[in-house]
C-alpha cells in the first residue's frame, strides 16, 4: 500500500507522487482512490487503491536502475515485426507491462525507425507517450527538469 508523499508509475501515464488518498463515491459505490499528480503535462489521476496492483502502480526506480535503462537507450535495436499494425501491438504491450527497460526499448526502436523512413500516426502516438511515460519517471528520480530529461533520453539514443 502506497502513501501520501510516495513517487510511484503509472504505466500508461507516467510518474507522480501521491497527493491524496481519498474517499469517493462513484456508480453508488464508495471506494478509496490514490490521487496522483504527475507533473509531467500537470495531470492528476485517480486510481481505485484496491486496483493498483492491476493498474500496474508501482514506485519508481533508484538511481542506479535509471542508469541501467539509459543504458537500454544506447544499446543495438532488437528487430521488430515489419508490419507497423503488429509493431503498435507489441510496442504497446511494451509500454502496459510497465517495465521502464521496455519503454526505453520502445522509444529506442522507434526513433531509430523514423531516422530511417515514416512512422505511422499510431507508432508517433505511441512513441510520444514512450517519451513522457520514462521522461516523467527520469524527472522524479533524478531531480532535473522535463527538457533535461528529454534531451538526455534523445542524447542516450
Amino acid at each position: 500500500m502506497f502513501k501520501i508523499g510516495d513517487k510511484v508509475v503509472c504505466p500508461m501515464h507516467g510518474a507522480g507522487i501521491i497527493e491524496k488518498i481519498e474517499d469517493r463515491e462513484i456508480l453508488g459505490e464508495i471506494k478509496s482512490y490514490y490521487i496522483l499528480e504527475i507533473p509531467y503535462g500537470r495531470m492528476q489521476v485517480m486510481i481505485p487503491v484496491d486496483k493498483c496492483e492491476e493498474a500496474g502502480l508501482r514506485s519508481i526506480i533508484s538511481k542506479s536502475e535509471m542508469e541501467k535503462v539509459i543504458d537500454v537507450l544506447k544499446a543495438k535495436s532488437t528487430e521488430m515485426d515489419e508490419n507497423w499494425n503488429r509493431r503498435i501491438r507489441d510496442n504497446n504491450d511494451k509500454l502496459k507491462s510497465g517495465d521502464p527497460k521496455q519503454v526505453a526499448e520502445v522509444i529506442r526502436n522507434l526513433v531509430r525507425v523514423e531516422r530511417e523512413k515514416k512512422l505511422s500516426s499510431g507508432e508517433k502516438k505511441l512513441l510520444n507517450m514512450a517519451r513522457q511515460i520514462l521522461s516523467s519517471e527520469m524527472v522524479l528520480v533524478t531531480g532535473i527538469t522535463e527538457t533535461q530529461a528529454d534531451a538526455a533520453i534523445d542524447e542516450a539514443i
